[in-house]
C-alpha cells in the first residue's frame, strides 16, 4: 500500500513540477499514437465505405478477417513489423528500424483493424437507402462519403476513440521496433516496463498514472467533438 501511495504522490510531484524528462516522453508518446491514429483513419474510412455499400462475393469473409484483425496481439505486429524493417529485411534500406517512424508503423498496424472493423459497422448500420437518395440529388462520391461520415459521426468517433486506446497502451511492439531508446524512441509505456524491470515501482506507478491522465484528456477531447450538436 505504501509502494502505491508513494507511487501516487510522485505521479503528482512530476506532472505539476513540468519535469522535462518526463513531459518530453509524454509528449513523445502522444505525437507518435496520434499520428497513427490518423494514418489508420486515412486508411480506414475508405475501405469500411466500401466494404460497407458495396456488394461483392465473399463480402462477409472479408468482414470476419477484419474483425479478428481487431484482437491482432502487438508482440506479433511488432515481430513482423521488426522482420520487414530489419538491416537485412524487405525495406531494411530505408533503415526504419529503433526510430520513431517504426513505432508509428507498428501503432498504425495495430489501430487499423481497430478503427476499421468499427468503421465498418458504423457504415453498415446507416440505412440502405440513404446512399440511393444522397445520389438520386446529384452528390459526387466526395460528397457521397462525406455526408455518409456526417450520418455515423457518432459511431465513427468511437472508433477513432478505440483505435487511438490500442495505439497509446500499446507496450510489445513499440519496445521490439523502437527499442525503448532514452531520448529517442521511449514512450510511456516502454518507460514503465523499464521502471518496473528495475524494481522502481513508485516510478512506473507515477508514469502509469501520467499515461492515464493522458489518454483520459485525449479521449474527453474526442468525446466532446462527438457529442457536438449539429
Amino acid at each position: 500500500m505504501s509502494t502505491i501511495l508513494e507511487g501516487l504522490k510522485k505521479g503528482l510531484i512530476m506532472l505539476f513540477s513540468f519535469d522535462r524528462e518526463v513531459y518530453s516522453i509524454a509528449f513523445f508518446s502522444l505525437k507518435v499514437s496520434i499520428t497513427a491514429t490518423i494514418i489508420s483513419v486515412i486508411i480506414a474510412f475508405p475501405i469500411s465505405m466500401f466494404l460497407a455499400l458495396k456488394d461483392f462475393p465473399g463480402k462477409k469473409v472479408v468482414i470476419s478477417l477484419v474483425n479478428l484483425g481487431m484482437s491482432l496481439p502487438p508482440t506479433v505486429v511488432g515481430l513482423w513489423v521488426s522482420l520487414l524493417l530489419w538491416r537485412s529485411g524487405p525495406l531494411g534500406i530505408l533503415k526504419l528500424i529503433y526510430t520513431p517512424t517504426a513505432i508509428i508503423i507498428a501503432q498504425t498496424v495495430i489501430a487499423t483493424p481497430i478503427v476499421l472493423s468499427l468503421t465498418t459497422a458504423a457504415f453498415q448500420q446507416l440505412d440502405k437507402k440513404l446512399k440511393w437518395q444522397i445520389m438520386s440529388l446529384g452528390a459526387t462520391p466526395l460528397q457521397l462519403m462525406y455526408l455518409m461520415v456526417r450520418e455515423a459521426r457518432y459511431s465513427l468517433m468511437a472508433a477513432v476513440m478505440a483505435g487511438f486506446g490500442g495505439a497509446i497502451s500499446e507496450v510489445g511492439a513499440s519496445m521490439m521496433v523502437g527499442g525503448n531508446i532514452e531520448g529517442y524512441t521511449r514512450v510511456l509505456t516502454t518507460a514503465i516496463v523499464l521502471e518496473t524491470s528495475k524494481g522502481n515501482f513508485d516510478t512506473a506507478l507515477a508514469l502509469s498514472i501520467i499515461l492515464m491522465v493522458l489518454s483520459y484528456l485525449a479521449t474527453f477531447w474526442l468525446t466532446l467533438i462527438q457529442q457536438r450538436r449539429y
